[in-house]
């Protein structure tokens, strides 16, 4: 019986979406900017990276191809060993809960509740439930800001004080930081759930836990510690269907906490991308017959793409590419393994914040066929195929393209 593996390279996007105007992201193109940095000598940092942007096994696999599909720049040359596309995201927002709950089959077609960028950026009732309720001396920051730098500005008055640092983005998300030890994980976890109660009101996506060490500014150092608080999916998602079938789901990095927990066999987490590599080639020895592994390598975004960091995204990129052999050599017959992502997040963007694109569809299995499959109208259609292909009932949304792949076809 098949095994599927889907890789979520989490912000990896490949340019091109339709709708990026409406959010003001025209012209974003993760991979293709990176790449040409790179060529033009600007994505080289001493110590870490340079010359062109090295990827040979996701080149040979189609993704050069795809970001061609995607922006409509012209097909590059050369044979390619596995399939390729593009897939167009339909949720209403660029969040990680609407991209992956799309590539799991279930499209977000209602709004978010955002906020403002102003200071203060939450509502009074809310941070005033909140300090109440968790017994807190206040909170800080109180804003829009990127992880680091708003632990850099506030951490040593955290540590002072006791207050929480709490912040948001243009996603849809609360987040917030305090010491792991000084204020305590568990402290954190929980004010994060009374957070959490707090927001559903406000049809708040996630209330994010981020914890630190350190006890000045050139040592705050996060954690990995971090725990999300996400709302659960409305409907039945992919990883749903496929444990009430009575497949196993094995998770690997944030999955679990996007999805609430929900239609999950087993979790692994791990501190960084190369760990969670290591987390999901342990998951491949482990899946069955009829199984799923479901990852997402976060570092792409956290720490870099948010950062708008071209050399650190690219050398995280080639480190990822450099392991890729690892996880083909697992891939048995009956097996598919797929790379996508959920947004995009590019590092020559104006701002902090993701970027509204399409993102890559690339992938291998011993006797699937090779070329495009296309530009997928929805992200739906990657969780669709993965259903074909393990023997479960479609869902409502999307369009598998798994019979493209068969060697008949």
């Amino acid at each position: 019986m098949a095994r599927a593996f889907l890789f979520v390279l989490d912000s990896f996007g490949i340019g091109g979406a339709p709708d990026a105007a409406r959010f003001g992201d025209e012209g974003a193109d993760t991979f293709g900017h990176i790449d040409a940095e790179c060529a033009r000598g600007n994505g080289d940092r001493a110590g870490l990276r340079a010359g062109r942007l090295h990827l040979p096994n996701m080149r040979s696999l189609g993704l050069w191809h795809a970001g061609a599909l995607a922006t409509g720049r012209a097909m590059p040359h050369g044979a390619v060993t596995g399939f390729f596309g593009a897939a167009t995201e339909t949720s209403s927002g660029k969040d990680t809960p609407s991209g992956h709950w799309e590539i799991a089959g279930l499209p977000v077609d209602f709004e978010w509740g955002y906020f403002p960028d102003t200071q203060p950026a939450f509502p009074a009732a809310f941070t005033q439930a909140l300090i109440r309720e968790a017994g807190l001396p206040g909170i800080l920051a109180n804003c829009h800001a990127s992880g680091v730098e708003v632990i850099e500005r506030f951490g040593e008055e955290h540590v002072r004080t006791g207050k929480p640092i709490c912040y948001t983005s243009a996603d849809s998300v609360i987040q917030i930081a305090a010491h792991e030890t000084d204020f305590g994980l568990e402290r954190l976890y929980e004010l994060c759930r009374i957070g959490r109660r707090l927001a559903d009101p406000l049809n708040v996506g996630r209330v994010i836990a981020r914890p630190f060490i350190g006890e000045t500014v050139d040592t705050f150092e996060r954690t990995p510690n971090r725990k999300d608080f996400a709302t659960p999916p409305p409907e039945a998602t992919l990883l749903d269907r496929l444990t009430e079938a009575g497949h196993q789901v094995l998770a690997v990095g944030k999955i679990g906490d996007i999805f609430a927990h929900r239609g999950i066999s087993n979790l692994r987490k791990a501190p960084n991308n190369m760990a969670m590599f290591d987390a999901a080639l342990t998951a491949m020895d482990d899946a069955g017959a009829g199984d799923f592994v479901f990852a997402n390598f976060v570092d792409f975004d956290t720490n870099f793409g948010h950062r708008r960091d071209v050399a650190g995204y690219a050398a995280a990129l080639e480190a990822f590419d450099a392991r890729l052999p690892e996880a083909l050599a697992k891939l048995r017959e009956g097996d598919m393994l797929m790379l996508t992502a959920d947004h995009g997040c590019d590092p020559t963007w104006k701002g902090t914040d993701h970027t509204r694109e399409r993102v890559p569809v690339i992938g291998t299995g011993p006797g699937l066929k090779v070329g495009p499959v296309g530009v997928r109208q929805s992200f739906a259609d990657i969780g669709e195929t993965v259903a074909e292909h393990l023997g479960i009932a479609p869902g409502r949304h999307g369009t598998s393209f798994r019979r493209q792949l068969a060697a008949d076809a």
